[in-house]
């Protein structure tokens, strides 16, 4: 998986005095103050303040327009009032202002307003109200406090001029933002994470496998909570650990453990994140990073895909001089600046060390490597149960099962693994994973999910299903060729058809004969579309750029070649030539051969059991999927002996090692 990372320059800078200052104890010179005319230079910023006032008076004309039409339901005139009040259905009046508070003696409210330049009875005196009709009326007098005296009488000339002022404010604070973008473009972008927050602390409990990589890094945890022991006899904790292993082994999750088992601030960044397009900018960074980490020492920074930086210098890309070899530079001095009794940790991730500069990887910078293999089935297990804390399991599931039905499965497979479970159970309205789920789930994070609608004719359904009985029968006879777990016709990804295969326990070495009984086996298909058909599709192209693959490594790298003997070939490239013309023809020969003998040798096994090959694509016809048990019986009953262990599972192929049609 594939990460970019895409930035931009800032478009606007404020002039700013050329005149420096330091400050008072002599330090480092403090940044050029700004001056204030500069907010006006931006030719955008006087057309966004009179925009802004411009709607700011059209909202306040609006507001006073709909206002003046507004009145409040119980309102009601002050000739009516006068009526109310000479006909005695006025008990209370309320005088708060110029708004009148009534209430009537069937208890109900209302209000009205009267003329401000006269008291209540002389008003109500204009309207034919008698003082005797009066009388009859509790009038109480309401007086305002100060603050809202003279807040009614400065709001409205306040509120519009703090309402200018504060997006005055907001404007010129985006001119000065985009002009202190300038002076922290050279400051460094690692994400912090504090031990004090549990909700992001991982520990080593967390992580499942990689035992011997926990106890090489153990020794860092017992650094950073107590040096003085290792201080005291001399000994000096390496200053960088570079984490070495295939994508998705826990590279990065293993380093916060460290960090979390110990307890000290994380500095996590990724290696792309030093490189701008500017020379000199990622050393910037990396001196702002190591110089926060020392301040808050102990602690461990750790640089993600250092590969981006750490790449071999003098390579002829990009010249002597370029910010990427300028800022392994800068790494390479930081490193070389740390003194004894500094408690900081470098800690990186790659998955492709053989790229790494050399005087990266000496003693005394990133001199120890710790390699994270793929996990084997008891780890697998271990990261299962981690990752099924929070699912809800069904009684059925076994993850010993699922464990030994994924060889070759990285963690972050093993993690989507269980995802992909629990999310297929919460399409279809269950509260628990069953084992089904994870079942389906290892095909769909194999292959893909199925292709429902991609339909086939009759004539590519018999054609994909003979193409299939290939790839399985040829794996089923010869002996060094992986046993067939599960063979289907139903699209997955971009396969039209797969057959899945297994080694009955995990491997670490392969041999020639297993190499040369797996190019024949993946060659099944082709065989059969060729003798049954009397013609070859495009379905096998991806079976020939496997076995074309491994037959070249064979010759090339893993010297199991009789004509050239065990020679290691360098890669061809553009400017290095390991090896002549006529030694590549050579190569090229040896491969030809390698493919035309495994292609002979599947050709006489399906010729010899044609009978099986008719009956499991006829299977496959009419079922579409044939699972393990199924398909023994289909070859026991055509005198083939299926392949067996002493002690029986059920397993399934790892990723990639299922032939696509």
């Amino acid at each position: 998986m594939t990460y970019s990372i895409q930035g931009s320059i800032v478009p606007f800078m404020p002039v700013v005095s050329p005149k420096k200052s330091r400050n008072k104890k002599g330090g480092a010179p403090t940044p050029p103050r700004r001056d204030w005319r500069s907010y006006f230079n931006n030719p955008s910023f006087f057309g966004n303040l009179v925009t802004t006032i411009l709607i700011f008076l059209l909202l306040m004309s609006g507001y006073s327009l709909i206002s003046s039409f507004v009145q409040p339901e119980n309102s009601i005139p002050l000739s009516t009032v006068a009526a109310d009040v000479a006909a005695g259905k006025i008990t209370t009046i309320k005088v708060n202002g110029d708004s009148l508070d009534l209430t009537y003696a069937d208890q109900s409210a209302k209000t009205s307003r009267k003329d401000p330049s006269a008291g209540l009875p002389e008003t109500l005196a204009t309207y034919g109200v008698t003082p005797a009709q009066l009388s009859k009326v509790a009038i109480t007098v309401e007086g305002q406090s100060g603050f809202q005296f003279w807040f009614l009488l400065l709001a409205p000339i306040l509120l519009p001029l703090l309402f200018i002022g504060f997006f005055f404010w907001f404007l010129s604070r985006q001119v000065r933002g985009a002009g202190m973008q300038a002076f922290s473009f050279g400051q460094s972008k690692a994400r912090i994470t504090d031990p004090a927050d549990s909700s992001q602390r991982v520990t080593f409990a967390d992580v499942a496998g990689a035992r011997e990589a926990k106890e090489e890094l153990l020794e860092i945890v017992d650094f950073l909570k107590s040096p003085k022991k290792f201080l005291d006899i001399g000994a000096r904790i390496p200053k960088g650990i570079i984490l070495m292993g295939a994508p998705g082994t826990g590279k990065t999750l293993l380093a916060r453990a460290v960090a979390g088992e110990a307890g000290v601030p994380f500095f996590s960044i990724s290696g792309s994140e030093f490189v701008e397009m500017f020379v000199g900018v990622g050393a910037s960074r990396v001196r702002d990073l190591f110089q926060m980490a020392k301040k808050a020492a102990p602690a461990i920074i750790f640089v993600d895909e250092i590969d981006a930086v750490g790449r071999v210098r003098g390579a002829g890309v990009g010249g002597g001089n370029d910010e990427r070899e300028q800022t392994l530079n800068q790494i390479l001095v930081e490193m070389d600046g740390f003194e004894p009794t500094e408690k900081v940790v470098v800690m990186a991730a790659t998955n492709r060390p053989d790229v790494l500069d050399p005087a990266l990887l000496r003693p005394g910078r990133f001199d120890r490597r710790v390699t994270i293999d793929l996990p084997d089935r008891r780890d697998r297990e271990e990261i299962l149960q981690i990752h099924a804390r929070k699912k809800p399991l069904g009684p059925d599931v076994v993850l010993s099962v699922i464990a030994e039905r994924t060889p070759g499965f990285s963690g972050a497979e093993l993690y989507s693994l269980m995802n992909e479970g629990a999310i297929l159970a919460a399409r279809e309205n269950r509260t628990e994973v069953t084992q089904y789920d994870l079942i389906r789930s290892i095909e769909k994070v194999m292959l893909g999910p199925e292709r429902k609608s991609h339909l086939l004719t009759k004539k590519e359904k018999e054609l994909t299903s003979y193409h299939e009985a290939g790839h399985a029968l040829v794996s089923s006879v010869l002996p060094n060729a992986d046993p067939v777990h599960k063979i289907s016709i139903i699209s997955r990804g971009r396969a039209a058809g797969y057959t899945l295969k297994l080694p009955f326990e995990d491997k670490k070495m392969q041999s020639k004969k297993q190499f040369l009984d797996d190019i024949a086996a993946t060659l099944g298909g082709y065989v059969a579309e060729e003798m049954l058909f009397d013609d070859v599709t495009t379905g096998p192209s991806n079976d020939l750029m496997v076995i074309t693959a491994l037959a070249r490594d064979m010759v090339v790298r893993y010297g199991m070649s009789e004509k050239l003997g065990p020679i290691s070939f360098g890669e061809r490239q553009l400017g290095n030539e390991p090896y002549s013309e006529k030694v590549a023809a050579e190569i090229d020969a040896e491969v030809s051969r390698i493919i035309d003998e495994a292609k002979a040798r599947a050709k006489k096994v399906i010729g010899e059991h044609r009978g099986a090959l008719d009956a499991i694509a006829k299977e496959l016809i009419e079922r579409e999927t044939i699972e393990r048990d199924e398909f023994e019986k289909i070859l026991i009953a055509n005198g083939i002996t299926p392949k067996k262990r002493e002690e029986e599972g059920i397993v399934i192929a790892p990723p990639g090692s299922g032939d696509i049609a």
